[in-house]
């Protein structure tokens, strides 16, 4: 009995078009893949969080980065990235000079993940994650917070800044503005869009910040029909 050829078989199976069963087959493994990546990796986090405050982990860009430390840079006191993901802005935060930076991060992976980042940085003394509820976490010493959130919980989320934050205290939130905020100062455009606020009280600290920072593209305040209403990150 003769052996087949490995060459050949090779050959028959990308030449062989797929049936209509096949390609369910195909569709669906593909399916299990992506669910068992998302269970394993995104969903962990989730489970002690209520439906409707879950937000799935998409990374800020480069140039979102950028433009939030734009909004940050030379201030004093304690920054926090709320829902820090893979740890990415916190590190940069670090690095020019916004100290503490601190992550707040309730999926494990991903908390692990941004250690490592900070590790391999040469920071990982330098910069903490933790894994916690951002819901829970306490906001009162903080004076400068980043946010990348879904449209569908910053209301609930201008309730918690409100309430916690100090006077002059500077939010930055990026991809989506808050809905009834009105910022100081915004920059980018479409996705990579940040917009900074100040929280009142008439710290002059707070005021000057703002001041260096002119509305460059200037534009009404966004309301909260203003938000586009399709979830789509938590980042950091």
């Amino acid at each position: 009995m003769e052996q087949d050829d490995p060459a050949e078989a090779l050959t028959e199976l990308r030449e062989r078009r797929l049936g209509a069963l096949e390609l369910l087959q195909a569709a669906a493994g593909s399916g299990l893949a992506a669910y068992a990546v998302w269970a394993l990796l995104l969903q962990p986090g989730f489970r002690r969080v209520p439906l409707r405050l879950q937000v799935p982990y998409v990374g800020a860009s480069a140039r979102q980065v950028e433009h939030v430390l734009s909004l940050l840079r030379g201030r004093p006191g304690k920054t926090v990235d709320l829902g820090s993901g893979d740890g990415r802005i916190v590190l940069a935060a670090h690095r020019c000079g916004l100290r503490p930076a601190v992550g707040y991060e309730l999926n494990p992976w991903l908390v692990a993940l941004a250690r490592l980042h900070a590790w391999r940085a040469g920071c990982a003394r330098s910069v903490c994650y933790h894994r916690e509820d951002l819901w829970k976490v306490s906001l009162r010493d903080c004076r400068n917070v980043s946010v990348f959130l879904a449209p569908s919980v910053l209301p609930l989320l201008e309730d918690k800044l409100r309430a916690e934050l100090p006077a002059g205290a500077r939010v930055v939130s990026g991809r989506f503005p808050l809905p009834t905020w009105q910022p100081v100062a915004m920059l980018g455009e479409g996705l990579d869009r940040v917009w900074a606020y100040e929280v009142p009280g008439g710290q002059q600290a707070g005021e000057a910040a703002s001041s260096q920072l002119p509305l460059d593209q200037a534009a009404p305040g966004p309301t909260s029909a203003s938000v586009p209403g399709t979830p789509v990150s938590q980042a950091g």
